[in-house]
C-alpha cells in the first residue's frame, strides 16, 4: 500500500494487529521471515513502510521479497489485477491499481509502487517475456514519470543484452557424448562395464549477456580409474559451466 495513502496505511497496521496482536509483534515476523530469506540488509518496524530509522532495505533484497512473494498464488494475482470493484455499505467503489506500467509495458504482471518523503518515489516490477523472468527496482526518484521513465530503461535493457540459455540441455548432451566414449579401469573388479548415468538436473535455463552465448563451454570430468566395490549412486564428479 502507497504510503501516500491514509487509508491504505491504516488497514496494514489493522492487519498486523489482527494477525500478531500488535505492530511490534508483526514486525518480528517479519524480521523472522527476512532472517528466513537471508536477507542481510533490511529490517522492519512497521507494518506500512512510512520512514522510520530502523526501518530499512535495498533494492536487492526488495527484488528478493518480490521473487518470494509472487511465488504465492494470491499475491501474484492482486498485484496484476489493473482494477477491482468492491461494495462498502452498499456503495460500489472502483481501486485503480497504482503500477503505472501496468497494462503499458509488454510483460508487466506487478508488483508495487511506492512513496515516503525519505524513499521518494519507488517501482518494484515483475516482467515476463518468454523464458525470461525479470524483477527490477527502482528507488528514490524524484517524480513518478522519473521512476517510469527509469524502470522501462532497466527493463529494456535487460531483455535486449540478455536471453536465457537451456543450459539443461546442453549439460545432457555434453554428458551423452561423453557417456559413448568413456572407458573404466575397475581395479580389484570382475570387468570394467560400469553404466553412468547423470544426477537429477535441476538447472533449466539461466539469463546470460547474448555476447557470451556462444563462449558458453560445459566440462564434465568423470573419473575413469576406480577401485572395487562401486555402488549404485556413487558420484564419480560434478558439472561445471563457465565461459571460455
Amino acid at each position: 500500500m502507497d504510503s501516500c495513502y491514509v487509508l491504505g496505511n491504516d488497514a496494514a497496521i489493522a492487519l498486523a494487529e489482527y494477525v500478531a496482536g500488535s505492530v511490534e509483534e508483526f514486525a518480528n515476523l517479519m524480521n523472522k521471515k527476512a532472517e528466513e530469506l537471508n536477507l542481510k540488509d533490511t529490517h522492519f518496524v512497521t507494518p506500512h513502510g512510512l520512514d522510520e530509522e530502523a526501518h530499512y532495505t535495498t533494492a536487492y533484497e526488495l527484488a528478493k521479497i518480490a521473487d518470494y512473494a509472487m511465488n504465492i498464488k494470491e499475491i501474484e494475482q492482486i498485484v496484476k489485477t489493473k482494477s477491482y470493484t468492491v461494495n462498502i455499505n452498499g456503495h460500489s467503489k472502483n481501486i485503480n491499481n497504482t503500477n503505472e506500467l501496468l497494462g503499458y509495458l509488454e510483460g508487466v504482471y506487478g508488483v508495487k509502487t511506492g512513496f515516503t518523503n525519505g524513499a521518494n518515489r519507488c517501482l518494484v516490477t515483475s516482467i515476463k517475456r518468454g523464458e525470461m523472468n525479470v524483477i527490477c527496482v527502482v528507488l528514490g526518484a524524484d517524480t513518478k514519470k522519473d521512476r517510469t521513465k527509469d524502470s522501462i530503461k532497466l527493463i529494456e535493457y535487460t531483455f535486449s543484452n540478455f536471453q536465457m540459455v537451456d543450459l539443461k540441455y546442453m549439460i545432457e548432451d555434453e554428458f551423452d557424448m561423453l557417456a559413448e566414449k568413456s572407458k573404466f579401469d575397475i581395479i580389484k573388479g570382475i570387468n570394467n562395464n560400469l553404466k553412468i548415468d547423470l544426477e537429477k538436473n535441476n538447472i533449466t535455463y539461466y539469463p546470460v549477456n547474448k555476447n557470451d552465448v556462444k563462449d558458453i563451454k560445459i566440462e564434465i570430468e568423470i573419473k575413469n580409474s576406480l577401485e572395487a566395490p562401486v555402488y549404485t549412486n556413487d558420484k564419480l564428479r560434478n558439472v561445471r559451466s563457465k565461459d571460455r
